[in-house]
């Protein structure tokens, strides 16, 4: 199993400068000076922004030292370098519909004037990046995969005839690694250079998901989902890094944090995982929005209001033997679906804050926790085992009576949290391996293209996560 360790800075040291002198009274751009040596410092730390996969992006040092001008040109520049470290060179909010997901606001004109004055200008550069294990294993990976503009051969060559079940081939453990990356394929499986019926059975359900033929064979089109160059690895781990700056560093130490892209759930209680759990999130052209968002009350039993999208598009011409036999009814113009186990929200519902309707559910549909690629829904995030998840919650914020009580009444019941639980919903599209290093996933949504473009990475054309239909639910 992979742990989603990777974007969750502020689980290890502090980063010394993001936060320091917050209580110092405000600094005039036009206070700060400069020095010569202050200058080479500058110059040195822009220097080494490949490890932070800063380099396709151009970072001018203006100025002299020595005059108001001159200084004001340098603070500018340094300025827009340690912006680019402490919240990220982008903004999401621009580069998506909608991110809602706390960002670092460090007050980075105080804190270069104390570094400035205290003499420390590259010790502060230093600590303005997220200081995870996490992020430097993706700074490690990237300084080691960065090339020039060349684009180096793939890790799989392409020879021209296709791979089929039961050959022999020196590609087949190159390919095991990067099912297994992937979870289609166990790491027991992974052994080798035949291409066995484990391994065939693995890439079927890869060629299901991107909507080839399964059939096993492992031609151009199986080849282009597997295979990933150099270029390609360290574009995403330049946009891995990119997202982890985006985050605040210092998250709360209670809080449920889904990776969207991976399809799974890590529940943090004071700090520490209590609990890691699939989840089904919602599939291409309904995509689960990157949202910072708190459940505040548990529903149990709870009744779903079909949303108009969903109901014209999906319900509208059933008629009434299927309203009945999915225990809907009309309700004030709107279609309305009892609580039961039927329901598409199943028996709970974590209700959150958000205008665009988004929360974490229940579902009936089970099986969708099975597949590989759990972007299934209409949006909203399905939680698996969720009774169980939601007695946990119960249990941990003290309401585990009360949940029990409303649970046993069969109808719709609201318990209210004592205190809302923050939940962030991420799209991490690495994540980190049993030994620590970095593994690439799908991007399910093609959401790293406007990241990488944004960091001066040229377009890259993959194919995407096959659109296999959802289900009703939402």
């Amino acid at each position: 199993m992979l742990a989603l360790t990777v974007a969750l800075p502020g689980c290890h040291s502090k980063p010394e400068s993001t936060s320091q002198n917050a209580e110092a009274p405000p600094v005039n751009i036009d206070q700060v000076r400069w020095s010569d040596g202050a200058v080479r410092q500058l110059r040195d730390a822009i220097g080494r922004r490949a490890a932070h996969g800063l380099d396709r992006m151009q970072f001018a040092v203006d100025g002299q030292p020595g005059n108001a001008e001159g200084d004001r040109a340098l603070t500018q520049s340094a300025l827009r370098y340690a912006s680019a470290l402490a919240r990220g060179a982008s903004d999401p909010a621009k580069l998506y519909d909608v991110y809602t997901v706390t960002r670092p606001n460090p007050n980075l004109l105080n804190a270069l004037g104390a570094a400035l004055k205290a003499g420390n200008l590259d010790k502060w550069f230093d600590g303005l990046a997220p200081q995870d294990d996490g992020y430097r294993s993706l700074s490690k990976s990237y300084l080691a995969l960065r090339k020039q503009d060349n684009v180096p051969a793939a890790a799989i060559p392409d020879k021209g005839e296709p791979l089929k079940p039961g050959a022999t081939d020196a590609r087949v453990p190159a390919i095991a690694r990067q099912l297994v990356a992937s979870d289609y394929l166990d790491r027991s499986a992974a052994q080798g250079n035949s291409y066995n019926p484990t391994m065939v059975r693995a890439v079927q359900r890869m060629q299901a998901d991107y909507g080839i033929k399964p059939d096993g064979v492992i031609g151009a089109d199986a080849l282009e989902i597997l295979n990933l160059s150099d270029a390609d690895r360290a574009r995403t781990m330049a946009v891995a890094m990119e997202r982890l700056r985006w985050l605040d560093r210092n998250p709360a130490p209670t809080r449920i944090d889904v990776n969207v892209a991976a399809g799974r759930l890590l529940y943090w209680r004071d700090g520490k995982v209590a609990d890691s759990r699939k989840v089904v999130v919602g599939e291409p052209e309904n995509e689960t929005p990157q949202l910072g968002s708190p459940i505040y009350r548990l529903v149990a039993n709870p009744t779903w209001t079909v949303p108009r999208s969903i109901q014209n598009k999906e319900i509208a011409g059933k008629g009434s033997a299927y309203l009945q036999r999915n225990n809907m009814a009309w309700k004030d113009g709107w279609v309305v679906q009892q609580p039961g186990p039927k329901n598409s929200l199943g028996l709970v519902k974590f209700d959150m804050k958000n205008e665009h309707q988004i929360y974490l559910h229940d579902t009936p549909a089970k099986q969708l926790f099975q597949e590989i690629q759990r972007q299934r829904s209409h949006g909203c995030v399905r939680v698996d085992d969720a009774l169980g998840f939601a007695e946990m919650l119960a249990k941990d914020e003290g309401v585990l009576d009360e949940w029990q009580r409303a649970r046993a009444t069969g109808k719709e019941t609201f318990v209210k949290l004592p205190r809302e639980i923050p939940v962030r919903l991420l799209y991490q599209t690495v994540v980190l391996g049993e030994d620590g290093e970095p593994v690439i996933r799908s991007d399910p949504y093609g959401w790293n293209d406007p990241v990488a473009a944004a960091l001066g990475f040229s377009s890259r054309q993959a194919y995407r996560l096959h659109n296999s239909g959802s289900d009703v639910g939402p």
